[in-house]
């Protein structure tokens, strides 16, 4: 049997996640909500799921698929669906946090706080980020000057897993340890939970992933990004 994070977006869609996906998704295929997200996933490599992912894909422009690299979900071709790119990322994940960090003073962030949120993440470029991507948090931030400056969050949840995601500081902020220390809050409460933690990172970040390392993330697995237009 593979890992439930082998296919973390359609065993995060078809489950915990299943109240964000499209209303026209199906037992074949879903579609995350395009405020909240890119994901478009399928059951199956067949011929009727992918017509159907396309269909999505099409009705739903900007998406984007997350599969394990080899795997029989990876690379495939949506019929009429033009492929901009395909990004290998590495899949990584925790059950237990390193040692150290500094203290840190966070906040929970809100709806209130969604605005600010989506320019922090336009600006530092974290990952797809939408006007409600929030809504699958909850996300924590730091704030200087009353101005938010860094966040990290929660993005997919499948069995036992939950992954960190939306990290992000302003250049005029880093270098203060609050990326390390709102990953280590969010790692931490999801670890409290009795479940690991997981992220996506791109593959030739090598200073990224040494960073998640530091914390106490290894290398799963290889994964691939296709985004569709």
């Amino acid at each position: 049997m593979s890992h439930p994070l082998d296919r973390a977006v359609w065993n995060a869609l078809t489950t915990r996640l299943s109240g964000f996906v499209t209303a026209d998704s199906d037992v074949r295929a879903v579609r995350i909500d395009p405020e909240v997200g890119i994901f478009v996933s399928g059951a199956d490599a067949g011929s009727g799921t992918v017509r159907a992912m396309a269909d999505l894909a099409l009705r739903h422009p900007g998406a984007g698929m997350v599969e394990r690299t080899g795997g029989p979900m990876d690379a495939l071709d949506l019929p009429g669906v033009e492929v901009m790119n395909r990004v290998p990322l590495v899949q990584m994940v925790c059950s237990a946090l390193t040692a150290g960090g500094p203290d840190l003073v966070f906040e929970t962030l809100t709806e209130a706080d969604a605005p600010e949120m989506l320019a922090l993440a336009i600006l530092t470029k974290p990952g797809p980020f939408r006007s409600r991507t929030r809504r699958l948090g909850p996300f924590i931030g730091v704030r200087h000057e009353g101005r938010l400056v860094a966040m990290a969050g929660r993005r997919l949840r499948v069995d036992g897993f939950t992954e960190l995601s939306g990290v992000c500081t302003h250049p005029d902020h880093r270098g203060r340890g609050y990326a390390a220390g709102l990953s280590r809050a969010v790692t931490g409460e999801i670890l409290a939970t009795g479940e690991g933690a997981f992220l996506h990172a791109f593959a030739g970040h090598d200073a990224t992933i040494a960073f998640y390392r530091s914390l106490g993330f290894e290398v799963r697995a290889p994964m691939t990004y296709t985004i569709l237009k």
